[in-house]
């Protein structure tokens, strides 16, 4: 059960990104919900800026994404143990960068998506932030173990 507690989130994370990437959330089908959004927030706004932001916004998805599951599979890799160091960050990296990879290959046999080396590298980008953000909550916390990071 100590694997599951620690694996778990990441597991589920990582099925609600496969989830994503159906033909659910396809940029025809987000721009049903995403563009009304926008242009109730910017009524003056061209329609080729708000498809813009459209894309924006699902970049960001992107990013986001994998900067959460980034964390989440560090705490799988991390246990019980407390911290952060650089073979569990690079592992955490490598993981995630083959699951954005596969998740890409995916994403290549859903009708109405396609598969994106660019998105790929987004994605390995936020599994890479979310690594010196983990690095550097760490040192924070090392210089100052009293204090909450």
């Amino acid at each position: 059960m100590r694997w599951l507690r620690h694996w778990g989130p990441a597991i589920v994370w990582a099925a609600f990104i496969w989830f994503l990437s159906t033909h659910f959330f396809t940029a025809g089908s987000t721009s049903h919900v995403i563009i009304p959004i926008l242009r109730w927030l910017l009524p003056h706004a061209s329609p080729e800026l708000l498809e813009g932001m459209h894309i924006e916004i699902r970049k960001t998805g992107h990013f986001v994404e994998y900067f959460i599951l980034s964390l989440l599979v560090l705490r799988g890799v991390r246990g019980d143990r407390k911290g952060w160091h650089p073979k569990w960050g690079l592992a955490v990296v490598v993981i995630v960068a083959c699951y954005a990879l596969l998740d890409e290959v995916h994403q290549a046999f859903v009708p109405m998506r396609t598969a994106s080396p660019y998105d790929s590298l987004l994605d390995s980008s936020g599994a890479v932030v979310a690594q010196l953000v983990a690095w550097l909550r760490a040192l924070r916390q090392a210089r100052d173990p009293g204090k909450p990071a």
